[in-house]
């Protein structure tokens, strides 16, 4: 199974690093860059993570907030990785058998054309 990405979402304390306090305030900064969303749209980009997002609104975020997308996304691995990897096992080995391999199977007197 593929490794699960996750990231954080630092729209929220981007925007009062900048003055920025109201969702509503990024309104009219969109507008300008030819950005047009609701008022709730803006709230739901603001304040939850977003699961997918255009090229052109987090252009105009960076562009708004002047900030680099490691200021907005911090990716976070998964946990439990590094330590262990997952590898998937045969049926039966987990009983244990070792270094025991069978044979391969060697036929003999049988004449080939």
């Amino acid at each position: 199974m593929a490794a699960k990405l996750d990231y954080h979402w630092h729209l929220r304390k981007v925007m009062a690093d900048r003055g920025l306090f109201s969702t509503t305030d990024l309104i009219p900064l969109l507008d300008e860059r030819g950005i047009n969303l609701s008022s709730s749209q803006v709230y739901r980009l603001v304040v939850e993570r977003p699961e997918r997002l255009s090229l052109q609104i987090l252009m105009a975020l960076l562009d708004i907030l002047d900030c680099t997308m490691d200021d907005l996304i911090e990716p976070v691995a998964p946990v439990g990785a590094g330590s262990t990897a997952r590898t998937k096992k045969a049926v039966g080995a987990e009983t244990g058998a070792g270094d025991l391999r069978p044979k391969r199977a060697r036929i003999r007197g049988v004449e080939r054309p």
